[in-house]
């Protein structure tokens, strides 16, 4: 007997549906490299062909400020609303994030202009390789050489080796972290405590050289969305307050510069039910065969104990198909989420399966991650509210 289709079993989504990055033609990972070739820094590519060379580039990054969320909210942020239509003398794209499109991933794609399987940072939490424990790649816990794990040179060296002025301006507490190593080092790094302090200073640089390469940074909307939720009105103020820094910066702009504003990931709110957070540790079912569950939420790296590879894919793909992408490694990799390529000492950093959110669920680990799972906003995955973020153009 034929069953009724309400009876029917819900297919898996499949990972020909999954929106992969745009990398090469619209990452955030074109970005520097795009401005660096357009001040003639050797080996560098003009990815996204209707950026307009010029010779001093600043590239502000709010932490969070998602693509859709701006233009959810055009009364909290004027001046950046303008900037989405080329009135102001403006252009206002989306760019994609990456995989994972979180805050230490985005960091290394922007500063080095290479994809998630190249400069080694794919995720939140990995497995390293070498000592077999995760390592959070946000805190750099636990500490491991930072130009072991990601070689290669960030835009910002290539870009000084080349005769372009280089300056980072941002917090003081990210002057010597490992993060800011691997992903922002190169030039001059200015710490400032106000975002006031920072567009003034970014301004100055600008105006230092003949040719320069400014970046600055503001993290608390981001901090904002995790603990009330991009609804809020705390993450609204935010928004109006970054807005104003904005504003603030172009308004300073020396000329022959250009001004890109642009953020790390957007974020989703995630409601605080057993239907949409999947508590790893208490389900016997995820948890079978996993030997370390890394990631985050949004964008899981789950390592299997030897042997028990395929058993955990088929196990995640049935409690979770409907819900999450859910890839093996080599899935993963072949479907370009990481990038066109991954680099060898890569390969092992990413899960043996890779479950990436499609609706707004998240797997927290309330005993393993009790922090996290109790963040309002959350980010990770492939969806447009976590993927796409501003591009937007102020030139003088």
């Amino acid at each position: 007997m034929v069953q009724p289709a309400a009876w029917d079993e819900p297919e898996p989504l499949g990972l020909d549906t999954a929106p992969v990055p745009e990398y090469g033609t619209g990452s955030l990972a074109d970005l520097l490299p795009t401005l660096a070739a357009g001040m003639a820094v050797p080996g560098m590519t003009a990815a996204i062909p209707e950026l307009t060379p010029a010779d001093r580039n600043c590239v502000f990054l709010i932490d969070g400020l998602g693509w859709e969320q701006l233009r959810a909210h055009p009364e909290d942020a004027p001046f950046l609303t303008s900037l989405l239509a080329s009135s102001r003398g403006g252009t206002g794209r989306p760019l994609t994030a990456g995989y994972p499109a979180t805050t230490a991933t985005s960091l290394a794609s922007v500063g080095t202009g290479l994809p998630p399987g190249a400069h080694g940072l794919p995720g939140y939490t990995v497995r390293n390789p070498a000592t077999g424990a995760l390592m959070n790649q946000l805190r750099w816990q636990p500490w491991t050489d930072p130009h072991t794990w990601q070689p290669y040179p960030t835009v910002f060296e290539l870009a000084e080796q080349a005769g372009v002025h280089a300056a980072q301006v941002s917090s003081p507490t990210f002057a010597s972290t490992p993060l800011t190593k691997v992903a922002l080092s190169g030039g001059t790094f200015l710490g400032r405590l106000t975002g006031e302090d920072r567009m003034d200073v970014a301004a100055r640089q600008l105006a230092a050289a003949d040719r320069a390469l400014v970046y600055t940074y503001y993290a608390e909307l981001d901090g904002a969305g995790h603990r009330y939720g991009v609804a809020s009105d705390t993450w609204r103020g935010q928004l109006m307050y970054v807005d104003r820094l904005v504003q603030r910066l172009a308004e300073q702009l020396p000329p022959r510069s250009a001004l890109y504003v642009t953020a790390d990931h957007g974020m989703i709110d995630v409601p605080f039910d057993e239907e949409h957070r999947i508590d790893f540790d208490t389900d016997w079912e995820l948890r079978a065969g996993v030997a370390l569950l890394g990631g985050e939420g949004r964008a899981r790296h789950v390592y299997a104990v030897p042997g028990a590879e395929n058993d955990v894919l088929t196990c995640w793909r049935e409690v979770l198909g409907e819900q999450f992408w859910v890839a093996s490694r080599d899935e993963a990799i072949a479907a370009g989420w990481f990038g066109p390529k991954v680099d060898e000492r890569v390969y092992a950093r990413i899960g043996d399966v890779v479950a990436a959110a499609h609706d707004d669920v998240l797997i927290t680990a309330s005993e393993r991650e009790p922090k996290e799972s109790l963040m309002v906003g959350n980010h990770g995955s492939m969806t447009p509210a976590e993927q796409l973020v501003p591009l937007l153009e102020v030139r003088s």
